[in-house]
Parts: structure tokens; sequence; C-alpha cells
């Protein structure tokens, strides 16, 4: 049986996700596809538009079989975390037999050259990398030149490293072979800010520019124009209930937090670096909300995203032992099932019988499931997804829902 995987945010889900869905099951000749999907936080360092069972509602009537939760760990990290933790959850599974992802150069071939020179490091790369550390060049760059003195062909292939869903596709591959998977990665080629020309070009709308048109005030026309009519749906009804979140609705617990904090410094959450520690600490007295705070911190070395990232860990308590702790153990832990389709019960029973992980799909029995790291990781998100309900709840002058209590979503 093959069995596709997918790694994803949708946030939210358009048609450029609808595209690359039917795609790669076109190309993999796949029965079923798995998604590994961000909960209700984000690789950007902000919480997501609208609330992860919509999200996973929205993945399933568009055509997913069986959508998993990304753990908050690894969905707000780096790239390399975030891939190293959702390409090791989809492979400890047992039943899939394909990865598929987004890129500019739609070269899977081309991609795994790269990957391959990373992970095993050749010498002389090595030397050239530390070369360019040494003469001042971030770390990127000093990688980027490296590459190209070292393996010329890759100088006409130079966008590859300035494109995020390529670096990210990099990263798939990176934690295939280090993981010493046999799962086939393969890609769909993304162009400006949608899919292949297979789309529309008036259906090329990216999940930041809906974002982004939700934030000022867009209504459920836009919405049904640039996503799948039963997404678009799903995510009217969910903004009618709460609205959309943002970063700024987090302002006060980041700035408690940072607060409390003061004392001892930033350094033990996961991403900080003392240089920045000291920056916060120096600028908290100018602090107004989450956005603002995030743009007065960055510099020409360190952007926004990475900046929001470091202070969506430090508000959440996500600190780097956690990450090491969770490497040591091999990363994917458990898995836990957020949605999935009735047809795909076959699949679940593969999954039963194969993965090498426990498959959590009632919290309840989750403690009789996990041993005590698995079972901390856990709860860790459960956390993290109550204080996300109880901002959107606030936002809708309700009562928060209770993630415990909260059933998967069966279609």
């Amino acid at each position: 049986m093959k069995v596709n995987g997918i790694i994803a945010e949708y946030n939210p889900f358009h048609n450029g996700h609808r595209y690359q869905l039917r795609e790669s099951l076109r190309r993999t000749e796949a029965k079923y596809t798995v998604i590994v999907m961000s909960g209700d936080f984000v690789q950007r360092g902000a919480p997501a538009l609208t609330d992860k069972y919509g999200r996973a509602e929205m993945a399933l009537r568009c055509g997913a079989d069986l959508v998993l939760e990304l753990p908050a760990l690894y969905a707000t990290a780096s790239a390399e975390y975030f891939a190293a933790g959702a390409v090791t959850l989809l492979d400890r599974l047992g039943v899939v037999t394909d990865v598929c992802f987004g890129s500019e150069c739609g070269d899977a071939a081309l991609l795994r050259q790269i990957a391959e020179i990373l992970v095993e490091e050749p010498k002389a790369y090595s030397l050239s990398l530390k070369h360019y550390l040494r003469q001042g060049l971030s770390y990127p760059n000093a990688r980027n030149e490296a590459l190209i003195q070292n393996y010329p062909f890759l100088g006409a292939h130079k966008s590859i490293f300035s494109s995020p869903n390529n670096i990210l596709g990099i990263e798939y591959i990176k934690a295939i072979l280090r993981n010493g998977s046999s799962l086939n990665p393969v890609t769909v080629r993304r162009t400006g800010t949608g899919y292949h020309s297979h789309l529309p070009e008036d259906d090329q709308c990216s999940a930041l520019a809906i974002r982004q048109a939700l934030y000022s005030g867009a209504d459920s026309s836009f919405l049904k124009h640039n996503m799948p009519e039963e997404a678009a749906e799903i995510l009217a009804k969910r903004l009618s209930r709460t609205g959309p979140a943002r970063s700024n609705d987090f302002s006060d617990i980041l700035y408690y937090k940072l607060v409390m904090n003061r004392d001892k410094g930033y350094e033990k959450y996961l991403d900080v670096s003392g240089d920045l520690s000291d920056r916060i600490l120096s600028c908290l007295d100018k602090y107004r909300n989450f956005d603002s705070f995030c743009d007065l911190l960055k510099t020409k070395d360190m952007t926004y995203t990475r900046i929001s990232r470091c202070m969506l860990h430090i508000m959440l308590g996500i600190k780097k032992t956690d990450m090491e702790k969770a490497r040591v153990l091999g990363t994917a832990l458990y898995a836990r099932v957020l949605g999935f389709r009735r047809s795909a019960a076959p699949l679940l029973n593969a999954i039963k019988g194969s993965s090498s992980i426990p498959l959590v799909t009632k919290l309840a029995d989750a403690g009789e499931q996990l041993d005590k790291a698995a079972l901390e990781m856990l709860r860790q998100d459960i956390r993290i997804s109550q204080l996300y309900s109880g901002m959107a709840a606030r936002r809708a002058d309700m009562d928060p829902d209770n993630e415990i209590a909260t059933p998967m979503v069966i279609i």
C-alpha cells in the first residue's frame, strides 16, 4: 500500500494546497494521504489564523485522509528542527512511502544533491564554510558561498538558496537522509504565490495574502474565490465565531513572561542567543506589544521572523533543553490524531500495526499510552492549545473550549 505524506500549516488551506494534494497523489499513485500539520502556533512565530481543528477539517474535506498534529516544539522551530520533527513523525508511522512538498525549483533530484552535501559535509566544503564565517558572513550566506565555490554547477541555481520552499525541501531531504529512511521525496513546483500553471493565474493567492486580506476586513466572497469552497465555508464559520488570531492578542502574556524572567535572562529558551537576550533586556522598557517589540529587536543579521519565533518560545515556555531531550529520545515520541476520514479506517489499522510510536486518538487515554517523556511533550502541547483557545474566547467574549474534551474531526 502506497501512502503519501505532506507536511503543512494550512494557514489557511487554499487552492494551491488542493492542487498539491491532487498532484502528489497522481505522482505517487498513493492510496492515502497523511498530513502532519502545525497546531495552533506556526513556524513564522505567530498564532495560526484559526484553530487547528478547523484547519484539519479543511484538509479532510479537500482530500486528506488523516491529519496528525506536529508538536509545538517543532511547529514553532527553525526550518531544520521543523523538518526533522515532521519527517521523523511520518517515518515512524511505518506506512508512509512518499513525502511530497512544494518547491520553487520543482527538481527533487537537485534538492537531494544539495542535501547530501550538507549532510556529508565534505572536508573542502567544511573548510570553505569556516572561511566565509570568519569573514563575518551569516551562516546561510557562508553556506551558500561554500557550496558554490566547491560545486560550481550550483552557481546556475543560486535562486534555490533564497527561496523558502526550496530551503525547506532541502531540510526535509536532509532529515530523510539522517534518519536512514526509505521515504521517497517528491516535489510539486511552485511559482510566485501559487502553484504551477495548472492553476488559473487569478487563483494563485498565497496563504499570506489571504491572511492579510482577512486582517484588512475581506469578506466571504474573497475566500470563495481563493480557497476551495469547502475550506472557505469552514474558515468563514470559524472566523464569524472568534475572528482571526493575531500576534498582538498575546501581547500582555508575552510582556508578563519577559518581565518575570528579567533577572535570569532568556538564553534558556529555544533559539535565543546571548546577544538577543541582552538586547531584549535593554529594550524591555520600550515594550508596547508583540509586533512592535519584534520590530524593535530586529537587526540586519536577525530577521523579524527569527525574532518572533524567539518571542513565541519565551511566551510558550519552550526551552533548549526540551529540544535536546526530544532529540535524544528519538524526536517523534507519539502521533496525535486531529482528524480522519472514515474511509481511511484501513490506513489507521495499518499504522496501529506498523508504527513504532503510540497513536493518540483520545487525550483522556494518553496517560495509559505514553511514557513519561512523551506525556510531558503532549501536556506541553495541551497547555499551549488551551492558551490559544483562551485568547480566541476572549475575542469572542465566551468561555474557552476545553482542549482535553475537544473531539477529533471525523468525516
